[in-house]
């Protein structure tokens, strides 16, 4: 395979930075996910270099598009889309309908909603504050003393959540510390600020027709998926991969430009 037949998506996000590697038939020949850190340019071309060896090229891709928080830091970038619009055409992808795209980023949430032919009719994004965010889950697992990746299983055994009656990361914290005097279980505080998270996406905008999740979020847990399925009172899906969803989308519009470049 030459590398003409390589296109590259890179989503930089606050937290974590995601590429994609995709050929001319949409097939997807590396995933790579790197801690964004405070140079988002190196991080990009460290991901670009594991990704190209994880598919086997030493060329350069054919055509690369940034997306999130930093895409304008990518200095390979050849061109670059808003997080809107590529995480629509991620979702819409793996699942070509109508549907609303619920996405909990590091540091911001957004709901898009997607037409039959894939277009974001409309969209909100939540930017103003961490509550409800991937840093919120951070932060609640920080307080509690807990790994991140320690959550998911304790939120999803939990039958009792203590209900957090703040949205804001800092007063949710000093409310953690009640319930924690008070003995109530750690597993309950957990399900608690998981559905917090849910209740600051319902309070967002409508979730109309089908919904799937995407974001780093729901790939680390899943159950956040199950408990707003419980709050719909409808099935919720969630993107394969969905870490790595806008990247995808990304990947897929470089090879969409191929033509224009």
């Amino acid at each position: 395979m030459t590398a003409a037949e390589l296109y590259c998506g890179v989503d930089v996000g606050a937290s974590a930075t995601k590429l994609v590697l995709v050929d001319h038939t949409e097939a997807v020949l590396a995933r790579i996910v790197k801690h964004s850190g405070v140079d988002y340019d190196a991080t990009a071309k460290e991901c670009l270099a594991e990704a190209l060896s994880e598919a086997g090229h030493s060329g350069p891709p054919t055509r690369t598009v940034s997306t999130g928080y930093g895409r304008h830091n990518v200095s390979f970038a050849d061109a670059s889309l808003t997080e809107i619009n590529c995480h629509g055409v991620g979702c819409f992808h793996h699942a070509s309908r109508a549907m609303t795209v619920v996405d909990i980023g590091g540091q911001d949430n957004k709901i898009i909603h997607l037409s039959d032919e894939g277009r974001a009719n409309r969209f909100r994004m939540n930017r103003k504050c961490a509550a409800g965010t991937g840093a919120f889950i951070e932060e609640i697992a920080l307080r509690l003393n807990l790994g991140i990746e320690e959550m998911d299983s304790l939120a999803e055994s939990s039958t009792e959540p203590v209900k957090l009656g703040s949205f804001c990361t800092v007063f949710t914290k000093t409310e953690i510390l009640a319930h924690l005097r008070r003995g109530e279980p750690v597993s309950g505080i957990v399900r608690g600020a998981f559905i917090s998270v849910i209740n600051r996406i319902v309070e967002m905008d409508p979730l109309d027709g089908d919904i799937v999740m995407s974001g780093g979020v729901v790939a680390h847990n899943p159950t956040i998926a199950k408990i707003l399925s419980e709050k719909l009172k409808r099935k919720v899906g969630v993107a394969p991969h969905p870490q790595f969803t806008g990247a995808l989308g990304a990947a897929l519009m470089a090879l969409r430009q191929k033509d224009h470049a």
